[in-house]
């Protein structure tokens, strides 16, 4: 691992892992897999990728992982989640499982599958504040929406008022609060690595927040 080069996990329960760790590694960055508490020792930063909230909560949970990363995150350790991983680093989620582990991470109260059914899914172009080059094509699957957000939460894309929108026009669907990213869609199956390349900058300037100290 090269010094400008932050090593980054990306969460292997479930999940887009393999496609996170391509766009990773070509925003800037060397990248591990991350099932057991040492490997999440090991990381400057960790991606929470899509997948099922609820299936995803009870495996952090079965590896023993839920409190160490909630030690992490609270200890500042930078985060990105995509879909289901924005809605575990979420504050509260509606419509979730009353059993269902929440990170709270992020100020943010968020609504699951509020796009709707797999066959309702859709994709839109997005300005993203802190992304340059132009409009992210975004890929909404089962998607949630950010219904509030906390006062240091800082909104970074809405879904454009179009026909195609619907009643997500308007929706908050990528936040960021201090060293925690989080976004509704699916950046990662895009082949756009500037979101990725936008949380390897965040690792960056946070690299070593919260680190065990026997890692």
């Amino acid at each position: 691992m090269s010094a400008d080069r932050p090593l980054i996990g990306v969460l292997a329960l479930q999940g887009d892992v393999r496609e996170h760790a391509a766009a990773l590694e070509a925003g800037g960055a060397d990248v591990i897999t991350v099932r057991r508490q040492r490997e999440l020792a090991e990381v400057d930063g960790l991606v929470l990728p899509g997948g099922e909230s609820t299936t995803i909560s009870r495996l952090l949970e079965t590896f023993e992982l839920l409190d160490p990363l909630r030690e992490r995150l609270a200890a500042g350790m930078p985060a990105y989640g995509s879909c289901a991983g924005l809605i575990l680093l979420a504050e509260k989620a509606l419509d979730a499982r009353p059993d269902q582990h929440q990170l709270r991470a992020l100020d943010v109260i968020v609504r699951r599958n509020a796009f709707g059914r797999q066959v309702d899914s859709f994709e839109e172009d997005l300005q993203v504040t802190g992304v340059d080059g132009g409009p992210v094509h975004a890929v909404f699957i089962r998607a949630p929406w950010v219904e509030s957000c906390g006062p240091t939460v800082e909104v970074l894309a809405r879904v454009p008022d179009t026909p195609a929108a619907g009643a997500a026009a308007g929706r908050i669907v990528a936040v960021r609060q201090g060293t925690v990213l989080a976004t509704s869609f699916h950046p990662e199956l895009t082949g756009d690595a500037r979101v990725h390349r936008l949380f390897v900058d965040m690792v960056r300037g946070g690299r070593g927040r919260g680190r065990t100290t026997d890692s």
